[in-house]
Order: structure tokens, then sequence, then C-alpha cells
């Protein structure tokens, strides 16, 4: 006797994990333009999943990208990734900060201050 096995018209999802934190999650597209969003055009190749959320099918959620100085997936997180032109990962964003304006030092300083006052 044999079992009949129901074939899935969907291919396996893709998973997008951030090299840094762990973070796993399926997503359904990678690029600058999502599907269903009209003109809608990113200023960076995402990893994009639809908003589990919300049933608009316009909605989605951008998971993370690819460093733009050592090519490491990071997700979006502030602890995570820098986008500032482009996407940095801390890491790369640490090493490279002098090459940041001083605004953006600033806020990585004040960043940096409130994580270390959160660890006991």
């Amino acid at each position: 006797m044999s079992e009949s096995h129901e074939s899935s018209t969907e291919p396996p999802p893709k998973l997008f994990i951030c090299d840094l934190c762990g973070l796993t999650s399926p997503f359904s597209y990678y690029g600058q333009k999502p599907p269903n969003t009209r003109a809608l055009v990113l200023l960076e190749e995402c990893f994009v999943t639809k908003d589990p959320f919300c049933p608009d099918k316009e909605k989605f959620l951008i998971l993370g990208s690819s460093c733009s100085v050592c090519h490491k997936c990071v997700c979006v997180g502030a602890d995570c990734s820098l986008f500032y032109t482009k996407r940095f990962c801390s890491p790369c964003a640490d090493e490279h900060l002098d090459r940041f304006p001083s605004q953006i030092r600033a806020e990585l300083a004040k960043k940096r201050q409130s994580s270390s006052a959160a660890v006991p």
C-alpha cells in the first residue's frame, strides 16, 4: 500500500538570519522594490517579509540587509546595524566611526552609554 503525499505548490520559505544577534525569520523578497508596493523603491537591497499583523498586501516589514563593508547579513535592530546612506553592521560602524558625521558619532556614543548602563 503506497502513501499519498500532498505536494505543496509553494516553495519552502527562505530564511533571513542576522549574523550578529541570530534573529531568524522567513523572508518573502530580497531587493529594492518589494512586490505590490506600486512606486516604492527602497534605498538598499533588503530582506522583506509580509507584515503578519496587517491584511493589506502592500504592508511589509524590513528584516535586514547586508553590511556595505564586510557584507555580513544584519538585522535592522539598533544593536546590530546602522543605516547612514548605506547599511553598516555595528562592528564596521565602530571601526570606521571617524568617517561618520559628528551627529551620527554623538548618537552612537549616546546609544553605547545607555546600553552599557543597562548591563548590571
